[in-house]
């Protein structure tokens, strides 16, 4: 067993990492006088990891899509009933979200916090799946996949991946479809279960005024598989060319003014953590420049009014597959789209404005310091970088870091036309 503390000077915080024998690491982070603790169990596996090489087995698993999020909806589940009942017992909120790459559990309270802790690691460990249940989820599961379908914002945001991806699943529902769940079964929940949620391959994070030395015991202690075994897991991901699909996607649904999502599909993946991490820092910020509210253009589109205050961008940088994307609401989307276009068209031929870099970087580092106050952005923020191999701590070091030069370089690499997509949900009586 090992124990390890890592500090940040210039976040004045510092976590404590205990291995356990069994391959799970436990990270705690004091902050004390917080009224709230948090804790977040989670497991690195996603909706994307649909084929994938059992450890000791030679020939590929291929399950349905959805599984993660199937399996993470059926862990809530006991013989005894449903686990939500038992955290409102003990008063606090429990939940739990599948991404693409990560399932997370997590519960926040102010009172009872260590026997919530033991009820979150107890049922984590605790699969209950029969033929019964999962037949019955199938219902419940089919409802949700079907309420997301007449979701406007999921529908545009799911239509711009299935435009830029050809193969790749991030352009897949993380809830499959009512047909790819229909095929899920109990072998295959306990086959995916067993191959991603084993302790080598899930972390423990608690963030809070919390007895450092009595949070560690109780994990310690309620751990039920006791040695680690060193196994890694293939995951198998189909070849993505760089090309987008197509450039435009649209469909009609009940809105009452026009959605869209403009994406670029970033083709500079494989990076070393290190790198991913500067890059995803470089293109916020560049983002930032080019379309944030304190921009030329945000201000022309808002004043022309083709945007409104719901023009928003963000970025998201996985090791295999990473893309910017902007939208809101407008009146005339393509309009945007080209404007858009035209903007960073007249940018590469005049250069970014060295100035407007200074004041952004200093804007997120303001930002960044101000989110160590809110523990459920310590957490998840933590999880879905450890699981890329990056430090949290390393964020606002390489954010103080970044210069000029990186973010001139990055623009002429990402922002090109033919790897832009627009994505339109217009209303089914616009004309």
């Amino acid at each position: 067993m090992t124990v390890k503390t890592i500090e940040s000077k210039l976040l004045k915080e510092k976590m404590i990492l205990k291995e356990l024998p069994n391959g799970l690491k436990v990270f705690f982070m004091p902050k004390e006088g917080y009224t709230k603790q948090y804790a977040i169990f989670a497991t690195n596996y996603g909706s994307n990891e649909s084929e994938f090489v059992i450890p000791g087995e030679s020939e590929a698993t291929k399950v349905p899509d959805g599984i993660a999020h199937f399996l993470e909806h059926k862990l809530f589940e006991e013989p005894e009933g449903s686990i939500f009942d038992k955290f409102s017992e003990l008063g606090s909120n429990v939940n739990a979200y599948t991404n693409f790459t990560s399932t997370c559990y997590l519960f926040s309270s102010t009172d009872r916090f260590y026997e919530n802790l033991e009820v979150l690691m107890n049922f984590v460990q605790s699969p209950y799946f029969t033929d019964e249940n999962v037949e019955k989820e199938k219902g419940i599961i089919g409802q949700e996949i079907k309420m997301y379908e007449d979701n406007p914002n999921w529908k545009v945001f799911f239509n711009g991946l299935k435009a830029m991806y050809h193969h790749h699943p991030v352009r897949v529902d993380i809830a499959g479809t009512v047909e790819s769940i229909s095929k899920i079964t109990k072998e295959d929940l306990y086959k995916c279960y067993n191959t991603f949620y084993d302790p080598s391959n899930m972390i423990v994070f608690i963030v809070g005024d919390v007895d450092q030395t009595k949070a560690f015991s109780i994990i310690e202690k309620l751990q039920k598989k006791q040695e680690k075994i060193e196994k890694g897991i293939e995951r198998i991901y189909p070849e993505e060319p760089e090309e987008i699909v197509q450039n435009i996607i649209e469909e009609k649904l009940d809105v009452s003014i026009p959605l869209f999502n403009i994406a670029f599909k970033d083709v500079d993946n494989g990076l070393s953590p290190k790198e991913l991490l500067k890059k995803d820092i470089g293109t916020k910020i560049l983002l930032d420049m080019l379309f944030g509210k304190s921009s030329d253009l945000y201000k022309t589109l808002y004043e022309e009014g083709l945007i409104n205050d719901t023009f928003e961008n963000e970025y998201t940088g996985e090791k295999d597959y990473a893309y910017s994307m902007l939208g809101g609401e407008s009146k005339n989307p393509k309009k945007v789209l080209e404007a858009v276009l035209s903007h960073i068209q007249k940018l590469k031929s005049i250069g970014l404005n060295k100035e407007d870099f200074e004041r952004i970087k200093k804007k997120h580092i303001g930002q960044h310091l101000s989110y160590y106050n809110s523990v459920e952005f310590i957490a998840t923020t933590f999880v879905s970088y450890y699981f890329k191999g990056i430090n949290i701590f390393d964020y606002v070091e390489d954010l103080k870091n970044i210069e000029f030069e990186t973010i001139q370089k990055r623009f002429k690499e990402h922002f090109h036309r033919e790897r832009c997509v627009l994505s339109i949900i217009s209303p089914k009586s616009f004309e």
